[in-house]
């Protein structure tokens, strides 16, 4: 639709249409990027009466994308853990698209980095269906289960687009270290 419209076409876009994992991640992953996700910041945007705007996470700042998925006081420690991984430091863009892109920075040809950018996915995926339970299902926060379900999400992707990916899933996620160096 970008390159029939005339806009120009987004490197971001390109390379997430690209990534082998299923179509409901891709679109998700594009209606963030986009700033297209129902957060309450973008409910009351359009109109929809919201009582309590507060991120549902940490209760302490409205609820907008860049908070609720990179900034919140309960993710944030996710997002640093996942960078030990890949033994880097460094501060994280505030806007989804920028988050994403520095998630697609490494070689994309090599199977270790595309599962970077797959993580990113995962997590982010993860964490808006964690927040659906909370508003919705009045669960609590529980950072370890979001962890270990983004983990297991990856993991049955890897299985899917990787022809020789057989570990077994305690064995991978025992050593996150190797999974993505």
């Amino acid at each position: 639709m970008e390159e029939i419209s005339g806009d120009p076409v987004d490197g971001s876009f390109v390379f997430l249409w690209k990534l082998k994992i299923p179509p409901k991640p891709k679109i998700f992953t594009w209606r963030l990027i986009k700033d297209r996700l129902p957060t309450k910041l973008n409910l009351r945007g359009r109109q929809v009466e919201i009582t309590d705007p507060m991120c549902p996470l940490c209760n302490n700042s409205e609820e907008d994308a860049a908070h609720l998925f990179f900034n919140c006081s309960n993710v944030l420690p996710l997002w640093w853990e996942s960078l030990s991984w890949v033994k880097s430091v460094g501060a994280f863009p505030k806007e989804p698209k920028d988050h994403f892109m520095q998630h697609t920075i490494r070689n994309a040809t090599r199977s270790k980095d595309m599962r970077w950018s797959c993580w990113w996915i995962a997590l982010t995926r993860t964490i808006w269906q964690h927040r659906n339970k909370l508003v919705f299902d009045n669960q609590t926060f529980n950072a370890t289960k979001l962890m270990d379900e983004a983990l297991l999400l990856l993991w049955s992707w890897l299985k899917a687009m990787e022809k020789y990916f057989d570990t077994h899933f305690n064995q991978w996620s025992s050593n996150l270290a190797d999974a993505f160096m």
